[in-house]
């Protein structure tokens, strides 16, 4: 009796404690058309070689046992003096399948998602999606500039930039960040 006592106080204390709320999230989703074989497109998503093609992409750190993207890579980048660490959740070729978590402490925590198949020989087709959800205030002014709108232009922006790459093997510069 004595023990059923301790364990109705310590959920009735937790829930007291426990904030619980309707989360602040939204998600969009884009469909790209990329000029080349998934064997050519999928390197391209990893923190390292994204360095290559994508201006500004300048990740802190790295940790990686293969020195590249691969399941369980964390990487952090920093944007306007606030970093934010990411988490590779999925990265499997086989499937075309990438996906990774991104947390900034205190504002929003993230998940891209990237899908590809070939719609053609030489053409991909990506679908990119990415989900955010608030942690705070400044994570709610971050979602009211994560619009739709916003968020095609960074998408065709990111389309042009790796169509680019894979056609010259240069980086694309001047375009919206993405």
């Amino acid at each position: 009796m004595y023990l059923g006592n301790i364990v109705a106080s310590q959920t009735i204390l937790k829930e007291k404690l426990m904030k619980i709320d309707t989360p602040n999230r939204i998600t969009h989703s884009y469909v790209q058309t990329i000029e080349g074989t998934p064997e050519k497109i999928f390197p391209l998503y990893c923190p390292v070689k994204e360095a290559l093609w994508c201006e500004g992409w300048d990740p802190v750190a790295v940790y990686t046992t293969s020195g590249t993207v691969e399941p369980g890579c964390v990487f952090t980048t920093e944007d306007n003096g606030i970093e934010s660490a990411w988490f590779v959740t999925v990265y499997d070729f086989k499937q075309g399948r990438v996906e990774m978590i991104k947390h900034t402490p205190g504002v929003t925590i993230s998940k891209l998602r990237i899908t590809i198949e070939p719609i053609s020989k030489q053409t991909t087709r990506a679908a990119i999606s990415y989900g955010f959800t608030s942690l705070s205030k400044s994570g709610d002014e971050v979602l009211k500039e994560f619009t739709e709108e916003n968020y095609n232009t960074a998408m065709k922006a990111w389309e042009k930039a790796m169509n680019h790459y894979l056609k010259t093997g240069e980086m694309l510069t001047g375009l919206p960040k993405f």
